[in-house]
């Protein structure tokens, strides 16, 4: 796969996605969100990797939030920034993400990383919501899930107040999971996903649709129960028997149900 703001790399059952704009703090524009759902749907699509990271490029920025620069100047679809489709990407991926946070996680960058299943920072590692001092909001997936992370009071105040939070206050209310020494995020990071790597992949899947059935509605269930549960029911005796009758016109096999 060929991108222009994104890189892609794997490394045994790794996959890495690189925010690649660290002049303009790897903000996210219309290319980049979609080069990211189209990189994360070429992953669906093949069984190497089993765990996803997903970072910035640079030493300062994780992603600071999106600018429309070049978009369309109307409040139609064509004029808004898609990182839903970027989110839903992220959520949708049967395989663990991990946010690795090399720098300021700010705005929509401070979201990106708490739509991923969980986040490992640098220490120096800054998180901070500005929307309402900049005269922007996310009352989507930015309130719904940090309310999830760190309670509704304090998210409340995240979203009120605007603090700008260390990595440490960070990992203390929930909002990521693991610090490591600047200089050993990279190391940090691929010995985490590595210990992810290592645990089954059918039941990380339907581990983290189950956690997305809640937020997700019909789609949400869907992955439960058709992409994980119906895979399955699909290599059954039961279903090979209930396939074969209807198309030999006969009564199917009972003793073949529950295999």
């Amino acid at each position: 796969m060929t991108f222009t703001q994104i890189t892609y790399e794997e490394d045994g059952p790794i996959g890495t996605i690189t925010l690649n704009r660290p002049d303009d703090g790897n903000m996210f524009t219309e290319t980049m969100c979609h080069e990211i759902r189209d990189c994360i749907e070429g992953i669906r699509r093949e069984t190497r990797t089993r765990v996803i990271v997903l970072t910035g490029a640079g030493d300062k920025f994780f992603c600071i939030g999106g600018q429309k620069d070049g978009m369309e100047k109307t409040r139609l679809y064509a004029g808004t920034l898609p990182t839903l489709e970027m989110y839903e990407a992220i959520d949708k991926l049967q395989k663990p993400v991990i946010a690795s946070v090399n720098g300021f996680a700010v705005g929509g960058g401070n979201v990106l990383q708490m739509v991923c299943d969980v986040t490992i920072a640098k220490q120096s590692a800054v998180f901070r919501q500005v929307g309402p001092m900049m005269g922007s909001f996310d009352a989507g997936y930015g309130t719904w899930y940090l309310e999830d992370l760190v309670g509704k009071k304090r998210a409340k105040e995240i979203w009120y107040a605007n603090p700008k939070i260390s990595a440490e206050e960070a990992r203390d209310m929930g909002l990521i999971n693991r610090i490591a020494p600047d200089d050993e995020l990279a190391a940090k990071t691929r010995e985490f996903a590595l210990e992810i790597a290592d645990r089954g992949a059918f039941a990380l899947a339907s581990i983290k649709a189950a956690f997305n059935a809640r937020h997700g509605g019909v789609g949400g269930l869907s992955r439960v129960t058709h992409d994980l549960l119906l895979s399955q029911y699909l290599r059954t005796e039961e279903a090979k028997e209930m396939n074969a009758s209807f198309n030999d016109r006969r009564k199917p096999d009972p003793s073949k149900f529950g295999q």
